[in-house]
């Protein structure tokens, strides 16, 4: 893999204005691999638990690649749960995600996730670390790399956080930077509805229920509204491609491939060429005839 690499001072006129707005903490430089533009555009942090439940994966999968389709990145941090499925979210709709490491730019941690890594790196995202080399991470250095996860972000989303998750100081964060701060209504029954349900029960997070309630915030017009049946004629709409869309309805139910092209109005051998290669991809699987994403 022949990733741009490289490093970036606090005076380099390269470095995130955002980020350079927190304070006294703001890390003295970042190291990166990938496209070290996305430090500069429309950012969106998406936290959570580890202990992600099948509810949360479905809410995460289904506002990211909503939120990535209208040209905002998404930043997190790479850890097993709401990070990591966030991060993949992103690459499987075509989008861009920055992943902050809590160790060095070169490791991989956890390391069992070293093809989300090359994943995000591939679909020109973006790895950056205030740390160097192969540095271990430390118990310190979680909570410290949350800085930069809601620094460089203009607004943050929880979803799934438990009274004691280490995502709420990710959103005290926010709220101490001047970020608007987002979470997702949970379960009462769940554990890990404490956290987002008392963020937004006291009034400090806005509740999110569907992706246009961030997108307002970023000024953008959810692309879905276009017409779908310009994805089969060429018409300028700032279309989805074909994939998104594809994610999109499968999202809201499963689907047999005689009703997705019908719906989308495209031919049945295109559409199941490229549900094939999503399938392959991993990206969606299939059941009694019918797709879902996975």
């Amino acid at each position: 893999m022949n990733q741009k690499s490289g490093i970036i001072k606090l005076n380099d006129s390269k470095y995130p204005a955002l980020l350079n707005k927190i304070g006294k903490d703001v890390p003295k430089q970042l190291y990166y691999k990938g496209d070290a533009s996305l430090l500069s555009s429309d950012c969106l942090a998406v936290v959570g638990s580890r202990r992600m439940t099948t509810y949360g994966k479905q809410i995460v999968q289904k506002l990211v690649s909503q939120i990535v389709s209208n040209g905002i990145t998404i930043v997190s941090g790479f850890m097993y749960g709401i990070d990591a499925t966030a991060h993949k979210a992103a690459v499987d709709a075509g989008g861009r995600t920055i992943a902050v490491m809590p160790c060095g730019i070169d490791r991989v941690h956890p390391e069992y996730q070293i093809k989300l890594y090359s994943d995000i790196l591939e679909n020109n995202g973006l790895i950056i670390s205030e740390y160097e080399g192969d540095a271990q991470p430390a118990y310190w250095t979680y909570p410290k790399r949350n800085r930069i996860v809601a620094g460089l972000s203009k607004a943050v989303l929880v979803i799934e956080a438990g009274e004691k998750s280490g995502s709420l100081i990710t959103a005290h964060m926010a709220k101490k930077f001047g970020r608007k701060l987002f979470a997702t209504p949970s379960p009462i029954t769940s554990i890990l509805s404490f956290g987002t349900n008392g963020l937004i029960k006291e009034g400090k997070a806005i509740m999110a229920t569907e992706a246009e309630d961030i997108l307002k915030f970023y000024n953008k017009k959810d692309k879905i509204i276009c017409d779908r049946l310009s994805l089969s004629q060429n018409n300028s709409c700032d279309r989805l491609s074909l994939s998104q869309v594809i994610m999109q309805e499968l999202q809201a139910e499963p689907t047999e491939i005689n009703n997705l092209a019908r719906k989308l109005n495209v031919s049945i051998p295109e559409i199941s060429k490229l549900v094939s290669l999503m399938e392959i991809k991993g990206q969606i699987n299939k059941e009694n005839n019918k797709y879902y994403v996975s």
